[in-house]
């Protein structure tokens, strides 16, 4: 009885450390989002519409992620960036397709934030660079939003 007791125990406690990481590991990506989400809340106030579709991810620091998005000529877009890692430090660009950095002057970027401005000068596909420029974490989890009106 003492010996299944004992096992019994052992196998609870390994199962709790597994779902731990488990929960854990999914709600990264999730709390990433919400702080990328907590970057446009200003923004939002004077008109951009947030889509629903976001890109995450999890980059070492120093690493890059190009996403490419299909954007317009008339349109004003904000991409916003966030991680769960407080003591990160990243940033979002933008590129044409000629690799030529288009976006405003007003692009920003703060701790565990950073927001990147744009107004397409044509309609076309754009490239979205997010980096992890510092980390304390091996892998820091990312999530970019976007906005336009």
């Amino acid at each position: 009885m003492y010996l299944f007791l004992k096992q019994t125990a052992r196998f609870a406690a390994w199962l709790s450390i597994f779902a731990g990481s488990i929960s854990v590991a999914v709600a990264s990506v999730d709390d990433a989002q919400s702080f990328a989400l907590q970057a446009a809340e200003p923004y939002v106030k004077e008109g951009f519409q947030v889509r629903e579709d976001f890109w995450g991810g999890d980059l070492g620091s120093g690493e890059k992620k190009a996403v490419r998005q299909q954007l317009f000529k008339g349109n004003e877009y904000w991409f916003w960036l966030g991680t769960e890692v407080e003591k990160a430090t990243i940033s979002v660009h933008i590129y044409d397709t000629e690799g030529k950095l288009i976006e405003q002057p007003d692009s920003w970027q703060k701790s565990h934030f950073a927001a990147a401005h744009v107004i397409p000068p044509t309609t076309g596909s754009y490239f979205i660079i997010v980096s992890i420029e510092s980390s304390p974490e091996e892998r820091t989890h990312w999530a970019l939003v976007y906005g336009f009106r």
